[in-house]
């Protein structure tokens, strides 16, 4: 069985990836970090199951799906790899379609990857036809927040925030490119960014988890974490265990868990 991997996360890439080197059922498996990349891919080569996260930039991953079917006719096995809430997550359950929820432990990987095994190609179809209409919806831009800044109230999405930094009464706010200073404890800030994906690293820091890209211990016993981006945070003793809800992400997750 020959599959295919695509996901812009190097850390959930890694994951996926470990968890394949473990089945002796895969031949083979090539990893592509965007949708474009796994489209040339898929014109060079025939995969069984293609692995598939959903927010990607440029090309999502609902997008992905619409250009390989204009480009093959009939999908291989599709398992999407998602972020989503509880609800989203019941609507995948009732439309029987294969998903595995970051961050995901490598038993629920290997459930998906069996049960998208045994499914029929025209259930394979029947399922992604039925859902499309709700994928392209929950594929559309995230919940955004409004930050008053200099006097005006500016919207964004979580997943625009590389991470938030306390700076004595101020919180900011810092994306890719330019950042918003807002009069807010960090405290608040924890609570209001927690559900996307924020992890609190320090008493005055807090990351955005898809935007971590490595850590490495220090002498201290405190950890390095870099981030997309090239931004750097020593994350704490005192927060490092927050760093368990990265380890699903790791390759080797039974040393770091030990450690934080």
């Amino acid at each position: 069985m020959r599959l295919l991997v695509v996901d812009d996360e190097p850390l959930a890439a890694e994951a996926v990836a470990a968890v394949l080197r473990e089945r002796s059922d895969v031949s083979a498996f090539d990893v592509a970090p965007q949708a474009q990349h796994a489209l040339a891919l898929c014109a060079r080569n025939s995969y069984d199951l293609i692995l598939l996260d959903i927010h990607m930039p440029g090309l999502s991953g609902i997008e992905f799906v619409d250009r390989l079917k204009q480009m093959r006719g009939e999908l291989p096995a599709i398992v999407f790899v998602t972020a989503y809430d509880n609800c989203a997550v019941a609507a995948f359950e009732r439309q029987a379609v294969d998903y595995v929820l970051k961050p995901f432990a490598a038993e629920r990987m290997h459930r998906a990857i069996d049960h998208a095994k045994r499914r029929s190609a025209q259930e394979r179809a029947a399922a992604l036809n039925d859902l499309a209409p709700r994928l392209a919806a929950l594929a559309q831009p995230a919940t955004r927040i409004a930050v008053k800044s200099n006097g005006r109230t500016v919207f964004l999405s979580p997943s625009e925030i590389v991470y938030a930094q306390a700076e004595g009464n101020y919180v900011l706010l810092q994306q890719q490119a330019g950042n918003h200073l807002l009069r807010e404890q960090i405290s608040v800030m924890e609570d209001r960014l927690h559900p996307f994906g924020f992890l609190r690293i320090h008493r005055s820091v807090l990351v955005n988890s898809s935007y971590v890209e490595s850590m490495e211990p220090l002498t201290t016993g405190e950890y390095l974490l870099r981030l997309k981006g090239g931004a750097e945070f020593n994350v704490t003793r005192t927060y490092k265990k927050n760093l368990k809800a990265l380890a699903h992400f790791w390759i080797g997750p039974e040393s770091v868990s030990a450690e934080v």
